[in-house]
């Protein structure tokens, strides 16, 4: 694997997997929106309403999924000098937050009819909402830096820091009294929900790994063609400049 450290054979990597991984895609969601929709029973409480759960479970699990990727990246950033891994935790900032603010949106259509109202200060949501700001704190600092390394530095730093929530976010149901449901499929004691939802939902969560990983590769891939662009510009910025500053003495000689 220490191959595909160098940015030149990954980028072969990501050209050709990533047309296999979209194609897994579009068959995984394919299948979990036909089992979501069509063969999912309806809830005997939340009727109709309960589908909403085949987006917003996926969206959550990848929020938390995605935060712990850049914690990876971010450590390979600060202990190991990986040379993918600040362009792996930049690439997956943006999609980190677009599956966070897709749980935000979906709990609230969800949360209205089960609990009246769009928003409560809930400890599992308000939490969410927290790991949405920091990943919008983050693809502002990698924007606010101009020198790609003090900004994979920073943002890794950033990255450790805001990894606290992370457990917040897992136990919040746990250590306070919310109105939000406890897990009902990771748990000591087995899923809680019945057959005929869990695989539908299970499916859905393939669907959405399948995107990530999908969408990751081809973010990564961006952004080394990104950073080649801009060494290739400061070199024939300098030399240009170099050309300046020789013509002087060219034309007095």
């Amino acid at each position: 694997m220490r191959n595909y450290a160098n940015p030149s054979n990954f980028l072969q990597l990501a050209g050709a997997a990533a047309p296999v991984i979209a194609g897994l895609t579009a068959l995984a969601f394919a299948a979990g929106l036909y089992l979501a929709f069509f063969v999912a029973p309806a809830d005997y409480q939340q009727g109709e309403t309960v589908r909403i759960m085949y987006l917003h479970v996926p969206a959550a699990w990848m929020s938390l999924f995605v935060y712990a990727v850049m914690t990876s990246a971010a450590l390979g950033t600060l202990v190991w000098r990986h040379p993918l891994a600040d362009a792996a935790q930049k690439a997956a900032a943006p999609l980190g937050a677009g599956f966070t603010f897709l749980c935000l949106v979906t709990g609230s259509l969800w949360g209205k009819p089960m609990w009246g109202a769009w928003w409560v200060w809930d400890a599992r949501l308000t939490s969410v909402l927290v790991l949405f700001l920091i990943y919008l704190a983050l693809i502002a600092l990698w924007r606010t830096i101009d020198d790609p390394g003090r900004a994979a530095r920073a943002a890794a730093i950033f990255t450790l820091v805001g990894a606290v929530n992370i457990p917040i976010i897992k136990f919040s149901v746990d250590w306070w009294n919310t109105l939000h449901q406890p897990a009902s499929v990771f748990r000591l004691g087995g899923p809680a929900i019945a057959p005929s939802m869990l695989w539908p939902l299970l499916a859905m969560a393939v669907a959405f790994t399948l995107l990530f990983l999908t969408l990751h590769l081809l973010a990564i891939r961006n952004e080394i063609l990104r950073r080649r662009l801009r060494r290739l510009a400061i070199l024939a910025a300098e030399a240009e400049d170099a050309g300046f500053a020789a013509a002087p003495l060219g034309a007095a000689q």
